[in-house]
């Protein structure tokens, strides 16, 4: 029996599930072990099965409720009884940076900062421990931490529950097809997970990046073109990051798309996926993809862009402008020629789309170019720490926009991946050639003015100027 097909028998005993619900529920609540274990998604992925079984909600709840306050408590006993060796055990003893960010947090909001800290990823599993090291009273710490865990457990295991639900209640999935989503959903999660590893240690406080740099501080040609591609600014960083995505998107676009046109037609996996997006016709959803294709396209991405364009050009932001400028037109061309060269038909072309080849997916590849630029430039003007939470917003912003063209039908899956991956090969060049002209000590454009001017242009432009 694989690891699948027992977590799915797991799946059918209530006990077990419960008792899963609240062992990772604690864990992802203890002190340290907390911000290494992805507890998160495990919990998540824990609720869909047990929305999948059909446990009873009330349950899932409890679980989910008892183990977040039984682990939170344990983090507040030993920040009590061990105040004076934690500091100088491992690893807060080579990251002393954790437990400081912890006390600050619970300085600030006070009370307040064991409610807050539950839901903020990088202080959570620290704020027990440090309420416990200054000695908030036990009994109100107890109390506070009951309320706040019964106000964690719906907003942690709801969306997984539902979903799981829905596998059963609304797709009808065929037999063998949950373990099969199962396994490509943990496969995205540990490509994630590498992903994140690997950015930090390519970044300029990345032990790799460091090691490199002090290994190229001398002469030489390597030198000479680490120097040059270096951002100006006083750090020297250069793009190790951008450099390493750009080689692997592009050798993954060569690679996927050559096996894609020896196909002569869609992927085994295409039709498979396609046959389940088709089971997914829900009137909900086919509304919001469709309200997603308009947002995604020229018309649609032109008026996204328009108020950031604008503000670059009246700051004289001439590098940036040019950059984000050329990405933009680059995935413009990049797509055109792609589509002329493979000739893909697609799986279903309605009449707006009548010429347009199908891969790779032009909608894809615009978002990931548009929001990962966004998420770059947003992650250089943060702390180190906190970079991640700019690219996984961005994730979190392309899926729905790739997964939007299965459901209205009109690409298969492999024109999404090659969408995504030529997106990222022009990112990184992007980035590449734009780390040259990076200034430090430039004012920050006011990010929520432009958003929010963003957001109403788009809403215009699906509400009054929607094709008929």
């Amino acid at each position: 029996m694989n690891v699948t097909d027992w977590l799915y028998s797991l799946g059918a005993s209530p006990g077990w599930m419960a008792l899963i619900i609240f062992g990772l529920a604690l864990i992802e609540s203890l002190a340290i072990i907390g911000i290494v274990v992805p507890g998160v998604a495990m919990l998540g992925a824990a609720a869909s099965v047990a929305g999948h079984a059909n446990l009873a909600i009330w349950i899932m709840l409890l679980a989910g409720a008892s183990g977040a306050f039984v682990g939170d408590n344990l983090s507040f006993w030993l920040g009590r009884t061990q105040r004076t060796r934690l500091p100088r055990c491992w690893p807060l003893r080579r990251h002393p940076e954790w437990l400081e960010r912890g006390t600050a947090f619970f300085q600030r909001y006070g009370l307040l900062s064991v409610v807050i800290g539950r839901f903020v990823g990088p202080v959570r599993p620290f704020v027990p421990m440090v309420a416990g090291m200054l000695s908030m009273p036990t009994r109100r710490f107890t109390l506070i931490n009951a309320v706040s865990a019964l106000a964690w457990a719906p907003v942690y295991l709801l969306p997984g529950y539902w979903l799981g639900r829905s596998w059963t209640e609304i797709a009808q999935l065929p037999a063998g097809t949950e373990r099969w989503l199962v396994a490509l959903s943990l496969s995205l999660l540990l490509l994630g997970v590498i992903f994140s590893w690997f950015r930090y240690q390519l970044s300029g406080d990345g032990r790799l990046h460091r090691w490199l740099d002090s290994r190229l501080d001398g002469g030489g040609w390597l030198a000479g073109l680490w120097r040059g591609l270096s951002s100006p600014a006083p750090d020297r960083e250069f793009p190790l990051a951008s450099l390493s995505l750009l080689f692997t998107s592009l050798i993954a676009l060569i690679a996927w798309t050559t096996w894609v046109l020896l196909h002569h037609g869609p992927l085994p996996m295409d039709q498979q996926i396609h046959s389940l997006a088709a089971m997914l016709q829900q009137r909900w959803l086919v509304g919001t993809s469709e309200t997603l294709a308009e947002v995604g396209d020229a018309f649609g991405i032109g008026v996204l862009m328009a108020p950031w364009l604008l503000w670059l050009l009246w700051a004289r932001r001439f590098a940036a402008l040019l950059h984000i400028g050329g990405a933009l037109v680059t995935i413009a061309v990049a797509n055109t020629v792609f589509k002329a060269l493979a000739g893909r038909t697609r799986p279903d072309t309605p009449d707006y789309l009548t010429g347009s080849m199908s891969y790779p997916s032009a909608h894809t590849s615009t978002i990931v170019v548009v929001v990962g630029l966004t998420a770059a430039f947003a992650a250089q003007a943060l702390p180190q720490r906190y970079r991640a939470y700019a690219y996984w917003s961005g994730i979190l912003l392309c899926a729905p926009m790739a997964l939007s063209r299965l459901v209205i039908g009109v690409h298969w899956a492999s024109d999404l991946i090659g969408g995504a991956l030529l997106g990222l090969v022009v990112c990184a060049l992007a980035r590449i050639s734009y780390q040259r002209f990076q200034r430090p000590d430039r004012d920050m454009p006011p990010w929520l003015a432009l958003a929010a001017t963003s957001l109403l242009l788009i809403v215009a432009r699906v509400i009054w100027f929607a094709p008929v």
